[in-house]
């Protein structure tokens, strides 16, 4: 595998309340197992996202680091602490802010607590405590821009000051956001977006054939789809309504979900469902400070 790294240091300079200093980071990259299962997994804490397909086979990075301390010692422990953590599995590449607080890694015991985990990988949120981030002496943003094989598929989150993006990717895209929106354009294939301050807009160029889920809290959800649309829907929101442009629609029955929990059996019960067309795949929508708008092209 050949790899590049280019680190380019574009600014540095004093202000009144204390010091800055940026820097772009770049890496190439190229899976080892090329196969349908490819993945790339971005985790970031503070910064955006944006994802692009294209049709190289290569993954190229740029991610621009920004660190500010109050004091030069201050700023020289954010640059040493703050950077661009790789984990190359073969099939999968993995890309992390590393921040010298919250450890990433794999904990195989979370496979399935959090579906927002690879096989495990994510952030040890609870490091400390959880009060690592209070004994932070700097701030800190990473912004990543990346290019990748348009059928590889995309794992991405990131929780403060930033939007995820991602555009013309045709494998399956899971995005988890906080404090930013979701916008996924010319998408081809399975998605599951979450954000809990932030819209989420979903365009399709070809409607999906697997199951889908779409959630905000504080947000709207647009949805755009391809004319034809054949689906079972499901919708749900507190403080929000449901808009639509397809005529061929109509209510379902609703639909009592059984599960164990504990010593005792839960009984969900979910009303607002729909099947568009003749139905076929499903799609869940759910808001809770919000509406979601679907519509066909």
């Amino acid at each position: 595998m050949k790899t590049t790294i280019i680190v380019v240091i574009t600014l540095v300079h004093a202000i009144a309340m204390g010091q800055s200093f940026e820097e772009t980071i770049k890496k190439e990259m190229s899976f080892e197992k090329k196969s349908s299962a490819n993945t790339v997994l971005i985790a970031n804490i503070n910064g955006h996202i944006k994802v692009a397909g294209y049709e190289g086979d290569k993954v190229i990075v740029e991610v621009n680091k920004y660190v500010h301390g109050k004091t030069e010692a201050r700023l020289e422990k954010g640059k040493q602490e703050i950077q661009l953590g790789i984990i190359d599995r073969a099939d999968t590449l993995i890309f992390y802010t590393q921040d010298g607080c919250m450890p990433f890694g794999q904990n195989k015991s979370a496979r399935e607590k959090n579906r927002w985990n690879y096989n495990g990988w994510g952030y040890n949120w609870n490091c400390n405590n959880g009060s690592c981030n209070n004994d932070k002496t700097y701030d800190h943003k990473m912004n990543y821009t990346v290019k990748v094989p348009r059928g590889v598929n995309i794992i991405l989150s990131t929780v403060n000051d930033g939007d995820i993006t991602v555009e013309k990717v045709r494998g399956a895209v899971r995005v988890n956001n906080v404090n930013g929106s979701i916008r996924l354009t010319d998408l081809a294939s399975q998605v599951d977006a979450h954000t809990i301050n932030g819209d989420v807009d979903i365009d399709y160029t070809v409607n999906p054939l697997d199951e889908c889920r779409f959630y905000t809290l504080n947000g709207d959800i647009n949805a755009l789809f391809m004319k034809g649309l054949a689906a079972d829907l499901s919708f749900e929101s507190f403080n929000g309504d449901f808009y639509t442009n397809i005529d061929e629609i109509k209510p379902l029955p609703a639909k009592v979900e059984k599960s164990e929990k504990g010593e005792g059996i839960r009984f969900k019960v979910t009303g607002n469902r729909y099947q568009v067309g003749k139905g076929g795949v499903f799609l869940d929508f759910e808001t809770f400070n919000g509406n979601v708008y679907l519509k066909e092209k």
